[in-house]
Formats: structure tokens, C-alpha cells, sequence
């Protein structure tokens, strides 16, 4: 199938989209229903352009989402395998719609070219409405981006591409789920590679190497695991809505109080991991069960937990850790290997190299056809800037001034 000659665009579910979404949004239904937000687009490739013609469509695409909504089979479903979700909440979902108003998406034409620049988006709205709508945001243009504005690919092969790089993965003794939603090329990509890493599972011994999905459709429709449990954005909102210096600790007993030992896989890096381990005492660290690394340097994480681990009296060879930043086969290779050594159980989410990882038809298949490397990241809440810092200097999000006043009350280098 071809780039230019598809199907228009639909949306297909609600449950398009990754799970920590919902469980998200379950917490906002408990604890802020009433937090009124903004979400804020960034293009990290700044020498990367989008057409007019894009934007146009990817305007017009944001309409389908209004008629989306739960249906009763996929409520059963969700009853069933996220016992997590009370009724309540599901009754809340059930009536939920999107409503397209929220979003404004403003084309800036470039002085060079007035059909050709760069986007700036935004949903506002409240906090338990917009949350949904970061990851189909990012998915729909990313696919309106490869139908509308760079077409020189086609999907040959990537079926078969992913049942390789997941039986490299099982060969290699590494678990990995598939967290590919938000940067993927198409949903019609999604579909192929989920397809691809079955057949790979099911050709292979090791069949519990692959873990599931983040995606709730995708596991619902191929009786998958689904996987996913916190964001950045509810260590972002507490933070901005309290006290930083105790927004970690708040986050994680807000969660813990909802979702018990459910749903216990935590970030570090909102405000940077050394930031977080301040706050990561030994109750909390009994309570969740692992930590997921985003951002920085993955080489150092695993030593530095075991480090945190061993200074608080706990057994790290009973917790684990999931890398989530940027991965391919060699990465998780190299971090599977690491683990094993210290004794660490790990996990591999792995997204764009599964799900947007294409080659440029004019070459004969032979060179790159890059992915975008978009975020949708929360930008205020009630009226207070939002800022991410990660572990990584140019992934810091947020107004400079908030992001400088937030390292120095933390204490980090502001260089």
C-alpha cells in the first residue's frame, strides 16, 4: 500500500490510545475534576517544516474525533481486564466525547515559503477532558504529516521488519511490550507491526518476551497484555498546584491511595532522578514495585536505583526497571545484559523503532525516511506554569524562567 493512496483518515476508538491515558484520567476524576489546563505542542526537529496543506487536514481530521465514544463491548472488556476502573469512572468514560473546540492549531508560514512552517497547538480546557487527547493529537499528525507532506514510502516490509527486530529481542532474552502509539506513521503501521511481534511471539519458545501493548485497542482487539500506569504530567500538575518541594511524595500517595500495588511502575524524572530519590523513601519504595527510565543516560540508571535501593535496606533484586527512551534492539540489548549482571529485572518499551521506522522508496529502500520527533507535554494548570526537566538537558519543557526558578529550588545545575 502506498503512502498517497490510502483510505481517509477515521478514528477507530476510543481506545486508540495508550492506557496511562485512562488511568490518568481516573485520578483527575478522583482528586481534580474541576483543574482547568493547557496542553502545548513542540516540534524538537526545528529545521523540519509542515505544509499548509498538512495542517489543513489535520484540522479537518480533529472533527471525526466528536463522534468517538465507549461502546458496551469495550466497557465489558475493560471491566474485565482493568479491574482498576471503577464503575464510576467507567460511567464517566461511557459518556465522555471529545470535543474538537478545545484544540486550536495555528499554521506559522516560514518567510521563505508561505506554504511551507511550522504549527503551534494547544488544548484547552478542563484537566479531566483534555487529558485525553495528547496521544491521538500526536498520532493524528504524525499521519496526516506522511500522507500530506512527505510521501516517499510505502509499507513494504514492515510487517515482516517487525517480526525480525521481535524475534531479535526474544533471541536475546529481552521482555519488551510495544509503546509505539504516539509517534507511529499510521494506524494502519500500528496494525502491521502489533501483527508482526504475534508471529513473532508465537514462532518463537520464549513466548512470554513479548509483554503486550501500551495501546487499549490493539491489546483488546489481539488479546494482548496492556500495559501503562503514570505520566510526567500528574508530577507536573502536583507540582505547580502545591509545593514543589514535596510534589514527588504527593504525586505517589495520590496514586498509591487510588490504585494500591495495581498500578506501581513510577518515573523518576519530572524534576530529575537524584530529585526524586529525595523523596523516594523507604515506604514508598516498598509500595512500587518498579521504576521506568526516560530520559539521560539509560547506562547509569540501573547502578544508580541499585545504589538507592542499598541505602534504604531494600532488596533490589526484587524490584525492576523499565526503559522507555529511545530504543533499539542494541540499546535493550546492552541494558538487558547490564541488569542481568546487577541483578535487576527489566522491561523494554519500545515505540518509534517499531512503529515509525521506514525507508524512502526513491532510494530502493535503502535510506532513512525520518520520523517526527514530537511532544504534547502539559503546559499550566489553573493558571501556573507547568515544567518538565527530565534527566536530560535538552528535554527540559516549560517557560525558561519557571524552568530556571525550578532547578534552582531543586538545586540543579541551571547550565
Amino acid at each position: 500500500m502506498s503512502a498517497s493512496v490510502q483510505s481517509e483518515f477515521k478514528v477507530v476508538s476510543i481506545l486508540d490510545t495508550d492506557l496511562y491515558k485512562f488511568t490518568m484520567q481516573q485520578a483527575i476524576f478522583e482528586y481534580y475534576p474541576t483543574t482547568q489546563v493547557v496542553y502545548r505542542f513542540t516540534h524538537r526537529d526545528k529545521h523540519r517544516q509542515f505544509s499548509r496543506a498538512c495542517i489543513q487536514k489535520f484540522r479537518e481530521a480533529l472533527n471525526g474525533f466528536a463522534d468517538v465514544q465507549l461502546t458496551q463491548d469495550e466497557r465489558a472488556w475493560l471491566q474485565d481486564k482493568c479491574k482498576f476502573f471503577k464503575p464510576a469512572y467507567l460511567d464517566y468514560l461511557q459518556s465522555y466525547r471529545f470535543k474538537p473546540e478545545q484544540i486550536s492549531a495555528t499554521f506559522l508560514p516560514s518567510s521563505d515559503d508561505p506554504d511551507m512552517g511550522s504549527v503551534k497547538i494547544e488544548a484547552r480546557g478542563p484537566w479531566l477532558e483534555t487529558v485525553l487527547w495528547e496521544v491521538p493529537l500526536m498520532a493524528c499528525l504524525c499521519e496526516m504529516y506522511f500522507r500530506y507532506a512527505e510521501q516517499d514510502w510505502d509499507y513494504t516490509g514492515q510487517e515482516e521488519q517487525a517480526t525480525h527486530k521481535a524475534t531479535s529481542l526474544l533471541d536475546a532474552r529481552c521482555t519488551f511490550s510495544e509503546f509505539g502509539t504516539r509517534r507511529r506513521r499510521s494506524f494502519v503501521t500500528q496494525d502491521l507491526v502489533v501483527r508482526g511481534l504475534i508471529k513473532a511471539r508465537d514462532a518463537h519458545e520464549w513466548k512470554q518476551g513479548f509483554f503486550g501493548t501500551s495501546n487499549v485497542y490493539f491489546a483488546m482487539r489481539y488479546n494482548l497484555n496492556v500495559i501503562g500506569t503514570i505520566a510526567h504530567e500528574w508530577f507536573m500538575g502536583i507540582a505547580a498546584l502545591g509545593d514543589y518541594k514535596d510534589a514527588a511524595g504527593t504525586a505517589l500517595d495520590l496514586w498509591s491511595n487510588l490504585y494500591g500495588d495495581s498500578l506501581s511502575v513510577t518515573l523518576t524524572d519530572t524534576f530529575s532522578t537524584e530529585v526524586f530519590y529525595r523523596e523516594f523513601d523507604h515506604r514508598r519504595a516498598s509500595q512500587w514495585k518498579a521504576l521506568r527510565q526516560d530520559s539521560g543516560d539509560p547506562k547509569v540508571f540501573a547502578p544508580r536505583a541499585k545504589r538507592m535501593y542499598e541505602e534504604l535496606g531494600m532488596d533490589h533484586t526484587q524490584k525492576a526497571i523499565i526503559f522507555s527512551d529511545g530504543l533499539d534492539f542494541k540499546k535493550a540489548k546492552e541494558l538487558n545484559e547490564q541488569c542481568q549482571l546487577l541483578g535487576f529485572k527489566c522491561s523494554f518499551g519500545i515505540g518509534t523503532w517499531l512503529t515509525n521506522d521506514f525507508k524512502t522508496k526513491s532510494s530502493g529502500y535503502e535510506e532513512r525516511s525520518k520520523a517526527l520527533n514530537i511532544v504534547i507535554k502539559l503546559g499550566s494548570i489553573d493558571g501556573k506554569e507547568c515544567v518538565k526537566i527530565s534527566d536530560e538537558l535538552t528535554k527540559n519543557t516549560g517557560v525558561p524562567e519557571v524552568v530556571a526558578k525550578v532547578k534552582e529550588m531543586f538545586q540543579i545545575s541551571v547550565s
